[in-house]
Formats: C-alpha cells, sequence, structure tokens
C-alpha cells in the first residue's frame, strides 16, 4: 500500500504547516478489511505540522462516517469519527532499542506515545489507521434500546405461538 499521507521535512519549521487530506474511501477500506465499511463521502485529516529540532509535532482532527453491523440485531449502524489527534514522532534512530538491538526490549510508559520517522519525509498513514481503528466501538450498536434479533413470526396451526423452530421438538414430545 502507498503512503497517502506525507509531509516533507523539508518544508517544515517551527511555525508549522496545515495539511488536509482526503481519507478516500478505497484507503479506509482496505484499513477495515471489510469489517466496517465508510458510509458516504471521503473523510478528512486536518493536521498542523511542526518541527522542533529533529522531533516532528502532530496536531489534527480525523472526521469520517462508517458503517458496521450492529452487534444484537445486525443492521447496520452510522459511527461518526470526529477524533482529536496528537503525536510527536522522532528520528528513527533516537529512541534506545531501534538501533538494530536483537534483544527484547521493554518500551516505557513515556516511549509508548512516540512515533518515529526516517528519511526527509514523515508519513502518517499508520497513525491515521490506528487512530481510525481505536474510535470504532467494540460492540457497535445501532441504538442504545436495540432489541436484538427478532425471532420469525409464528406458522399457524399446530403449535402456534411457537417458534417454528422448535417444532421438530414438539413432533419428538407428541410422539413420546
Amino acid at each position: 500500500m502507498t503512503p497517502e499521507f506525507t509531509v516533507p521535512i523539508n518544508d517544515l519549521d517551527a511555525g508549522g504547516r496545515e495539511f488536509r487530506f482526503a481519507l478516500s474511501v478505497e484507503w479506509m477500506r482496505q484499513v477495515f478489511q471489510g469489517q466496517v465499511d465508510p458510509a458516504g463521502p471521503d473523510g478528512v485529516f486536518e493536521v498542523r505540522v511542526s518541527k522542533s529540532g529533529q522531533d516532528v509535532v502532530v496536531h489534527g482532527t480525523l472526521r469520517a462516517q462508517l458503517v458496521a453491523p450492529c452487534a444484537r440485531c445486525l443492521e447496520p449502524a452510522s459511527i461518526a469519527i470526529d477524533d482529536e489527534v496528537s503525536a510527536l514522532l522522532v528520528p528513527e534512530g533516537k529512541l534506545r532499542g531501534s538501533e538494530g538491538e536483537h534483544d527484547e526490549y521493554e518500551f516505557s510508559s513515556t516511549e509508548a506515545d512516540i512515533l518515529t520517522y526516517s528519511g526527509d519525509t514523515v508519513v502518517l498513514d499508520g497513525l491515521v489507521r490506528d487512530e481510525l481503528l481505536l474510535e470504532v466501538p467494540m460492540i457497535p450498536l445501532c441504538s442504545e434500546s436495540c432489541p436484538g434479533i427478532k425471532a420469525p413470526p409464528a406458522q399457524t396451526g399446530k403449535g402456534d405461538g411457537i417458534d417454528p423452530r422448535f417444532a421438530p421438538l414438539l413432533k419428538l414430545k407428541e410422539k413420546l
């Protein structure tokens, strides 16, 4: 997958620059791999990127409309994402453990929020993907009062009011 959201470092200074990226429907489909679908028009990623020494500071907003199956009734559940995004990116070799060490390394809590970049370009695709995935609810609901899957209507005849899926059991009961 080719990077969609790239920022050249040479264009940055301490004052920063504003960028506006479109979150295309095709890109979001690749991110969610069929578990969640984009709804409606492209999303948007508005971001201000600035440079502080060698570090790159990212602040912005991520907006998108998604649709996922409701966890109770399987009908489409609308998901509106409007998320504030902040990140600090440092050169790849600046973090301990990124110099090619093969031993296991445990990140400290302060290092967990820091991302890395390499070369003359900051690629924000991973950050955008992670933020989108984190904003999708684990149990999407079409509404808080969703009753769940409805039983099929009862058939007329013997066993009125009984779920037709239990009809074989009813016949077995009559034999006994």
